[in-house]
C-alpha cells in the first residue's frame, strides 16, 4: 500500500516558456471533484491561457479546463471552474507578497500525479516583452542549425 508511484506528467503549459521567464517553481495540490479526476487521467486537460490568483489567504486556478468526464453525466461540473489550490500558508504568504511588490504572475507549468494526487507546478514568472521572445526564437534556431551541423559533420 505504501508503494511510491512516481511523477506521471498528465499536461504541460508550452506557451509558458515563450512567454515567461521563470523565477521559481512551486508544487500544491488542487481540489476537485470525482470526475475531474478521472478525466485527468485521461489526459482530458489544457493547462493554456490558465493562471493562479491569491485571494483572501487563499489561492485559486482561473482558466484551467477539465474536460467532462464521458461516463460522468450529472455528477460533471462546469469544465474552466476556478478550483481551489492546497498549499501552506507560509508558502501563499511568500507568493502574495513577491507578486504584489515585484510584479509576477503565477501561472502554472504542468499538472501531474504524485502518489495518485493530482498536483500541479506553479511558476512565479515576468512576462517577456516581443523582442525578448524573438532572442529566444532565435536562440533556439542557431542552437538547433549547430546541433544539425555537427551532426552532418560527425557522420
Amino acid at each position: 500500500m505504501g508503494q511510491n508511484k512516481g511523477v506521471k506528467v498528465i499536461a504541460r503549459n508550452k506557451k509558458a516558456l515563450h512567454d515567461y521567464h521563470i523565477e521559481e517553481t512551486f508544487e500544491a495540490g488542487i481540489v476537485l471533484t470525482g470526475t475531474e479526476i478521472k478525466s485527468i487521467r485521461q489526459g482530458r486537460v489544457n493547462l493554456k491561457d490558465s493562471h493562479a490568483r491569491i485571494d483572501k489567504g487563499e489561492i485559486f486556478i482561473i482558466g484551467m479546463h477539465i474536460s467532462p468526464y464521458e461516463q460522468g453525466n450529472r455528477f460533471n461540473v462546469d469544465p474552466t471552474r476556478t478550483r481551489k489550490l492546497l498549499m501552506r500558508r507560509k508558502e501563499i504568504d511568500k507568493l502574495l507578497g513577491t507578486t504584489k511588490l515585484k510584479g509576477l504572475t503565477l501561472i502554472p507549468l504542468d499538472l501531474h500525479l504524485r502518489n495518485g494526487y493530482a498536483k500541479i507546478q506553479l511558476a512565479l514568472a515576468r512576462g517577456k516583452k516581443l523582442y525578448d521572445k524573438r532572442a529566444t526564437m532565435a536562440k533556439r534556431d542557431a542552437e538547433r542549425m549547430m546541433q544539425r551541423k555537427l551532426k552532418e559533420y560527425n557522420r
